[in-house]
């Protein structure tokens, strides 16, 4: 089957706590297309407009990315759709910067984050089969995702990129090395904790042959 039809992916549409208002289709349906674009567009604008009054700890930004995906992930439980999500945020983000709303975060590490996450979640979910084992792949995807993040801002910070007033890259890099990792990991696993269980709740033929 083409990936172009995002098929369903068994593990993470017999977990998703959203199973009744998911698509039984084995192939994407217009609804699921709209569906991924809107989490992707939420993921963006939530980058740039929700302010979560924690300013002063790096990395935080991938709290407003990797919930939006999950949600989307749960509602669209398919290989693939982490990629439409990532596209689209990206696309959106880019076009929100390039518009003047540059807001609480749309700077080069956000964005990385916002662009990465989706294919990171797809990537690390692909074998996914349910279990606590499950949790820590959401885990693993948001720790990778903001990894990235801090790896972009801080070649930013070293080439001098960054507006003016940001703190440099000696006084950042201390507390960033630790709070990107921390803040990825738990933006991973909550969300996975919210939106999947931890055990298979329904189990056809149909999945079992996928």
């Amino acid at each position: 089957m083409s990936v172009l039809n995002l098929p369903r992916h068994p593990g993470l549409f017999s977990t998703t706590r959203l199973g009744l208002v998911t698509s039984n289709e084995m192939s994407a349906t217009l609804r699921d297309w709209m569906i991924l674009i809107a989490a992707g567009i939420g993921a963006a604008c939530a980058s740039v407009f929700l302010d979560l009054k924690i300013q002063r700890v790096p990395g935080h930004a991938i709290l407003r990315v990797v919930f939006p995906m999950a949600v989307g992930l749960a509602l669209v439980p398919r290989r693939g759709a982490g990629c439409v999500m990532g596209a689209t945020g990206f696309v959106t983000g880019l076009s929100l910067y390039f518009a003047g709303f540059k807001g609480e975060g749309i700077g080069v590490g956000a964005l990385a984050s916002l662009t990465a996450t989706g294919p990171i979640l797809d990537w690390t979910l692909r074998r996914s089969k349910g279990g606590w084992w499950q949790y820590v792949l959401f885990g693993l995807a948001g720790l990778a995702s903001n990894t990235l993040a801090f790896v972009v801002r801080a070649g930013a910070k070293a080439m001098g990129w960054e507006m003016a007033g940001r703190r440099p890259l000696g006084e950042w890099i201390m507390q960033a090395s630790v709070t990107y990792l921390l803040c990825g990991l738990a933006a991973g696993l909550i969300s996975g904790i919210i939106l999947f269980y931890g055990r298979k709740t329904t189990e056809s033929p149909t999945e079992t042959n996928l």
